[in-house]
């Protein structure tokens, strides 16, 4: 059995900072696994060097769950985003290096495909309604089956989800945090004349996404999710904050919108009400936030029996190792609903060649062993980190807001 000889974290800035643990075995073979905590990276990078990374050498790489439960309970303090990233970094690395001793790419370790490709959403965006739909437009032409419409607010200088690149958006911007203001009120009367705009011009055979961003209070999530409800959205993403998950039990009163939540999750316990009281449709946790393929597939399995279907976060600040292995989880998992998909710059693919690959709307990780995704490491020396903080939020009086 291979066991584990080495492990080093990795810090990489190509156009953004990324994290990535690389764990290496006596047989040679090696894994990688995305620590990547936007804005928060070398309190991770930290977190593995100083803490995990010592209690990992020695141990039977092929012993992933008794390492799960090593890290997660032996640590005594639980969960938290800077432990379930790091402990997600080390799971993932070991799926990688245990696909390449099989000589099978993950998703057959997990039982082998459950479908033929996985469904991906691309993000349309612009400062007015016209920008968006034009930009959605150029998606639907690239054969996406689903699109997230966001677009500018009037009457806000700037808006989440309204990038300026249309295609790479990249919300970690500076050195520190830059300073929005925001208008619930303003934002309330845009949304709808964006989706009747949007289902003018795209049809009816494409979803639909928005991405609220915690955002609005219960009842007013409602009312806007009962405005869209003519528009058939495929979802509504984040209505609410998350803490207090009965709140989405308002908002469900008020609603047929689909409702999905849960990137921001580190743990099942983050989603146990919202599942099993069946308050939202679609569960966005993700691999690199909570807890690796192993604790996703757990919350997987949770939801399955509640008839909520997985949704996983796939921005820029996941790398394609990450990503790589979100899709080895969707292909597999049988209540798969849909994965959000960035794409990331030629520097970034460059650092991280990958095996996966887009066709006619459908992502597929490849049949790689592994993972299929390798970094090049003197590549990725060249590009420095860069700290780079997330936006804060004001109410127009200056009060702070959610971001």
């Amino acid at each position: 059995m291979p066991k584990i000889t080495g492990a080093k974290v990795i810090v990489t800035s190509p156009g953004r900072n990324f994290v990535t643990l690389k764990i290496e075995t006596d047989e040679g073979i090696y894994g990688l696994g995305d620590a990547t905590l936007n804005g928060r990276e070398l309190a991770v990078a930290s977190y593995l060097t100083d803490h995990v990374i010592p209690c990992l050498i020695g141990r039977d790489a092929h012993r992933i769950e008794d390492v799960w439960q090593y890290l997660y309970k032996g640590a005594y303090w639980r969960r938290g985003p800077v432990t379930m990233s790091a402990i997600a970094a080390v799971d993932t690395a070991l799926w990688d290096i245990k696909g390449k001793v099989a000589g099978l790419p993950v998703y057959q370790l997990l039982g082998g495909a459950s479908r033929e490709g996985v469904m991906v959403y691309g993000h349309a965006n612009g400062k007015t309604i016209e920008e968006t739909i034009d930009n959605a437009l150029h998606y639907q032409s690239l054969g996406y089956k689903a699109i997230r419409l966001q677009s500018g607010v009037p009457g806000l200088a700037s808006t989440y989800g309204v990038s300026k690149d249309r295609y790479f958006y990249e919300p970690a911007d500076a050195d520190l945090p830059t300073e929005n203001l925001w208008s619930t009120e303003k934002y309330l009367r845009s949304v709808p004349p964006l989706f009747e705009k949007g289902r003018e011009a795209l049809g009816w055979d494409v979803h639909l996404l928005h991405d609220v961003h915690h955002r609005l209070t219960p009842i007013e999530a409602g009312r806007l999710g009962k405005d869209l409800e003519p528009f058939r959205p495929f979802w509504m993403e984040d209505a609410v904050p998350a803490e207090n998950q009965a709140n989405f039990r308002l908002v469900r009163q008020h609603t047929t919108t689909p409702l999905a939540v849960g990137e921001i999750f580190n743990s099942i316990w983050d989603a146990k009400q919202l599942i099993e009281e069946q308050l939202i449709d679609y569960i966005r946790t993700t691999v690199v936030h909570a807890g690796g393929i192993t604790h996703l597939r757990r919350i997987a399995s949770f939801a399955d029996m509640h008839n909520v279907r997985t949704g996983s976060h796939g921005a820029t600040d996941l790398s394609p190792v990450c990503m790589a292995a979100a899709l080895h989880f969707d292909l597999s998992v049988p209540n798969f609903g849909i994965q959000e998909y960035m794409r990331h710059t030629e520097e970034t693919d460059a650092v991280f060649p990958h095996a996966y690959s887009f066709e006619d709307g459908l992502m597929h990780p490849g049949d790689k062993p592994g993972l299929g995704v390798d970094i090049d490491e003197e590549l990725a020396a060249k590009y420095e980190y860069k700290r780079a903080y997330l936006p804060v939020n004001r109410l127009e009086d200056g009060t702070m807001f959610h971001w």
